[in-house]
């Protein structure tokens, strides 16, 4: 809940912040979906993924696009849609790897007992 606030208010206020300005906005985008996927599909382990959680996610990611249209000093963009996206896709992709990983070392572990 607490990212999740955070990021809201990240995108929508005026002020900036030095530190999150100097890294590029659609890695932002990025870096931020990426977190709050990993949130999301811990906090709801029984969940589809792609059917429920990723679905929800980008619907909140147009729902900042959307207030960012009517805030004057932010602007709505669909490519900021789509770094959420990508940031889905990314989480998605680094645990779909640390799965196999992971199911490698215990099938390796269990060969060596």
């Amino acid at each position: 809940m607490v990212a999740l606030a955070a990021i809201t208010f990240l995108a929508t206020t005026s002020r900036e912040f030095p530190i999150i300005s100097s890294v590029s906005d659609k890695i932002n985008h990025v870096l931020a979906f990426f977190v709050l996927a990993g949130l999301t599909d811990g906090s709801f382990p029984g969940k589809k993924f792609w059917k429920v959680k990723a679905l929800l996610l980008l619907g909140y990611g147009m729902l900042i696009e959307c207030i960012q249209y009517f805030i004057p000093c932010r602007e709505f963009s669909l490519l900021d849609v789509a770094a959420d996206g990508a940031g889905l896709m990314v989480y998605q992709a680094v645990v779909k790897k640390l799965r196999i990983t992971i199911g490698r070392w215990r099938h390796e572990s269990r060969k060596t007992k």
